[in-house]
């Protein structure tokens, strides 16, 4: 699975202090250094409304359909994910769960092989991609490009970085995490810490 930030919000700890300021009207406040002490607040009051005029959007590609089901369930985010219907899965590729024994492995190869010739049959009948999808696996691979605001994301990750979520989401998550706090550890400090307890 390859993660990519495509676009995010320049100087986002900015674009949020100042948005916080116009709410308690305390741009006289401002100086170098306020924008994390002012965030830190922020959170710890649940004033996180300040957050969603920061954005970023990520290119997921080399997923599972089973784990992008899980991700576009947060409706708060902007989704564009290949379409199955306009793009052929000849030959589609796909995710293998981890920790298979090779016997288990072998299997599942077989049976994702088995489909393969199960898609090129229905489409060699004349059927379109729309229809001869319907036989694939939720472990076909997609691609999708999603956008959320950082408020957005924190409850994204707080719910997908958990050590009760799925294995594949949860890497997705807590490397689209990683990235964000790089930018933002002021917004993000506090969830990539609480990954640790």
């Amino acid at each position: 699975m390859n993660i990519e930030l495509i676009a995010i919000t320049p100087d986002p700890e900015a674009v949020i202090e100042q948005a916080a300021r116009t709410c308690y009207q305390s741009q006289d406040r401002e100086a170098p250094g306020s924008a994390s002490e002012l965030i830190s607040k922020l959170l710890a009051m649940g004033h996180e409304t300040p957050l969603e005029h920061a954005y970023a959007t990520f290119r997921i590609s080399g997923c599972s359909r089973a784990m992008s089901h899980q991700l576009v369930r947060h409706r708060l985010m902007a989704v564009s994910q290949k379409s199955q219907r306009y793009v052929t899965e000849a030959d589609f590729d796909y995710v293998t769960p981890p920790g298979l024994s090779p016997e288990d492995r072998a299997d599942f190869e077989a049976d994702m092989a088995t489909i393969g010739r199960m898609y090129a049959a229905w489409k060699a009948r004349g059927w379109r991609n729309e229809d001869a999808r319907f036989v694939l696996p939720n472990a076909c691979t997609t691609e999708l490009v999603l956008s959320a605001n950082f408020r957005e994301f924190r409850h994204i990750f707080t719910m997908r970085c958990s050590r009760h979520a799925q294995w594949e989401i949860r890497d997705a998550c807590t490397r689209m995490l990683k990235q964000l706090h790089a930018h933002a550890p002021s917004v993000f400090g506090d969830v990539l810490a609480g990954l640790d307890a």
